[in-house]
């Protein structure tokens, strides 16, 4: 039997609007609402949208919007695991086959919060979207839910809602606020909604942090124990931070003290965003592609290989001291234990996708920040930027990027040329002392030796 059918689902009003109906979303913003309802008396129900146009919309529908995540982890050496029923998903809208179920939503009196994650490309500006119609870029289509809601409801100014999004960019909220504001002027939309934008919707910036793996290879095994059958297991690690920065009273309003799950409420997010970005982050991108030409296909393997355990290890060393934060090596030493987690399958592959944007909002700043303070390119970091370099070339199928920056990394004449295009680095990098140096030694160690003797090279100093 379907979870569905062993379990009755509560009905909740709806409070909240997820863009987004993915493994993350639904053992990230999921889980907290599950948690509130269960414990803080939230009384609320989630409805999520179908983010692109092949989603899960059917098959969360097809299970009344149950399903159960599954917390893996290790405590003391010891493998924990948890199961959390979530219930309080309503239903899930694909708005490509019908835009105005997802629109109405907008009518809602009881909608309060609105929650994204659209991935790292999601928040941003698309010239071609008209207004009128339906619509396929993230913040346009925000802009016509929220010029609906403005309208339903007259400007009310309690009728506007909170925007938390999880996108791992810099300034999500206030970017997302730029574009949707930009739309209103640009769709010629009246003044008075800008000010409504402004005075009652909240765009929190935010920071997310919990690795999320998805559906499990041995997810038969689960079931047996669950006593149900659940296409949509959910499995995450045990880790769970979430870093709001509002000063609103709507935020800080939020129970989260009664979930049991770590919330943070702050004037600040910078530092937590940093700390995470360039440790966490940085250590998946500086390590990827070296990792898959030699074989490795997890992060548990991955860290788990002697050479690679260290590589990773000498790399966050380099990366430490370019920035200034709390409890940083506490930190580093936490994310390569979360590394370990083997109930994960956290695929390398995954992490690949659109490396090289990846690797210049991760790893890049901490080599410019490391040759400003030393004087020269970190090893380990430049070393990666070569890998980068010899897996856009070599990589094969595991490449996957937009057209635009695998057309370009083809083209390059050598490593140096790699290194020297402001359209992919946003400055020519060979002006970064050592860098251009040291990155080509990397690859001419590659090309001689093969990645994993190279990897070892610049690990072990010989």
């Amino acid at each position: 039997m379907r979870i569905d059918e062993v379990y009755a689902k509560p009905v909740r009003p709806e409070k909240v609007l997820c863009f987004g109906e993915g493994n993350f979303l639904r053992a990230f913003a999921a889980a907290v609402v599950q948690k509130l309802d269960d414990n803080a008396g939230f009384d609320g129900g989630i409805v999520m949208l179908q983010g692109v146009e092949r989603g899960n919309a059917a098959l969360i529908n097809s299970q009344n919007g149950m399903y159960t995540v599954v917390e893996r982890g290790s405590d003391d050496g010891r493998a924990t695991e948890n199961f959390m029923r979530v219930d309080c998903v309503s239903r899930c809208i694909d708005p490509y086959s019908d835009y105005e179920a997802y629109m109405s939503v907008a009518d809602s009196a009881d909608l309060r919060f609105i929650v994204s994650n659209t991935t790292e490309f999601g928040i941003c500006y698309d010239d071609g979207e008209k207004v009128g119609g339906t619509h396929r870029n993230f913040p346009a289509k925000l802009t016509d839910f929220l010029y609906r809601r403005y309208r339903h409801f007259k400007g009310a100014l309690d009728k506007g809602p909170v925007i938390l999004p999880c996108e791992l960019i810099e300034h999500n909220g206030r970017t997302l606020k730029t574009y949707v504001t930009r739309y209103a002027a640009a769709w010629r939309l009246e003044s008075g909604f800008t000010e409504w934008l402004e005075k009652a919707v909240v765009f929190a910036d935010t920071l997310v942090d919990r690795i999320v793996s998805g559906y499990p290879a041995d997810a038969g095994e689960i079931c047996g124990k669950l006593g149900y059958e659940d296409r949509l297991l959910d499995v995450c690690e045990p880790f769970f931070l979430w870093v709001i920065e509002s000063d609103d009273e709507r935020v800080k309003n939020i129970p989260f003290a009664s979930c049991g799950l770590d919330v943070v409420i702050t004037d600040n997010l910078e530092p937590y965003r940093t700390r995470k970005v360039r440790i966490l982050n940085g250590a998946h991108t500086m390590s990827v592609a070296a990792a898959l030409m030699c074989g490795l296909d997890t992060v548990e393997h991955m860290i788990k290989d002697e050479t690679f355990n260290a590589y990773v290890r000498k790399g966050l060393g380099e990366v430490i001291p370019t920035f200034e934060g709390e409890d940083l090596y506490e930190y580093a030493d936490s994310v390569t234990e979360r590394f370990r987690n083997p109930y994960l399958n956290h695929r390398l592959a995954s992490i690949a996708l659109n490396s090289i944007s990846k690797f210049r909002a991760r790893v890049l700043p901490s080599i410019v920040g490391y040759a400003e303070r030393f004087g020269e390119a970190p090893d380990v970091l430049s070393f990666s930027l070569a890998a980068l370099y010899f897996f856009y070339l070599k990589g094969g199928e595991n490449v996957r990027d937009e057209k635009k920056f695998t057309d370009e990394t083809a083209s390059c004449r050598d490593i140096s040329d790699f290194l020297s295009r402001a359209t992919l680095w946003g400055s020519d990098l060979t002006q970064v002392k050592g860098l251009k140096e040291k990155a080509e030694k990397s690859y001419g160690d590659i090309a001689t030796f093969g990645m994993r003797a190279a990897v070892g090279k610049v690990t072990y100093g010989k």
